[in-house]
C-alpha cells in the first residue's frame, strides 16, 4: 500500500499494490490496520449512468458524522472533499483527486469534510466505506455550485443532478457543526 499526501494533511490518497497475471489482477483494498481507531460500519455502492453526474456535496452532522474510504469499481471520477472543520488550518479548502478503476486509487476522507464527485465516464461505479450508519435526520448538503466554495468540477455542459442536490443551500461557515480536533 502506498499512501500519497494531499494538500489537506488529514485526507490521503492510497494506491493498493496490484498483483497481476494472465487472469487479471488482485489487490487488497482495505485492512483495518491501515486505519487505527476507525471502525467502518457500512459499505455503499453508487452507480451513475451518465458522465457529468454530480453527487454531492454531502456530509452528516455529529454524532453521526462519517469518515469515508472511496474507490472506483468502474469508470473514473473527480472526487472533491471540502474541509468544514472550524479552526482547521485548511478550513474551507478543498482537495480534488481523479480516481479510476484502472489505477485503483482510493481516497480517505476524514470526518468533518463535505464530499462529492462528478463522473467522468458513463456507467461509473463508486464503492465506499463509512464509519457511521446513514442517518437521514443528520444528513446535510451544500449547493454543488456554491460561489463561496468555488468547486471546479471541470465539466463541460450542464451536470446531471438529483432534485435534492439541486436544492441544497450554500454553506454558512458561521454554523459549521465541526471543529478542528474534535466535535
Amino acid at each position: 500500500m502506498e499512501f500519497l499526501p494531499t494538500q489537506i494533511s488529514d485526507a490521503v490518497v492510497l494506491v493498493p499494490e496490484r498483483h497481476g497475471d494472465a487472469r487479471g489482477s488482485f489487490s487488497e483494498t482495505f485492512r483495518a490496520e491501515w486505519f487505527p481507531g476507525l471502525d467502518f460500519v457500512q459499505d455503499n455502492h453508487s452507480f451513475s449512468e451518465e458522465a457529468n453526474t454530480i453527487r454531492g456535496l454531502h456530509y452528516q452532522e455529529p454524532p453521526d458524522d462519517q469518515a469515508k474510504l472511496l474507490r472506483v469499481g468502474r469508470g473514473r471520477i473527480r472526487d472533491i472533499a471540502v474541509d468544514l472543520r472550524a479552526g482547521s488550518p485548511t478550513f474551507l479548502q478543498q482537495i480534488a483527486v481523479v480516481l479510476t478503476a484502472d489505477g485503483g486509487e482510493q481516497l480517505f476522507i476524514p470526518s468533518g469534510f463535505a464530499h462529492g464527485f462528478v463522473t467522468l465516464e458513463p456507467r461509473t461505479e463508486v464503492l465506499y466505506k463509512v464509519t457511521a450508519y446513514y442517518s437521514p435526520s443528520r444528513e446535510r448538503g451544500i449547493r454543488w455550485d456554491d460561489p463561496a466554495l468555488g468547486v471546479d468540477w471541470q465539466i463541460a455542459g450542464d451536470p446531471v443532478l438529483s432534485p435534492r442536490d439541486e436544492a441544497h443551500p450554500p454553506f454558512d461557515p458561521a454554523v459549521t457543526p465541526f471543529t478542528f480536533g474534535g466535535q
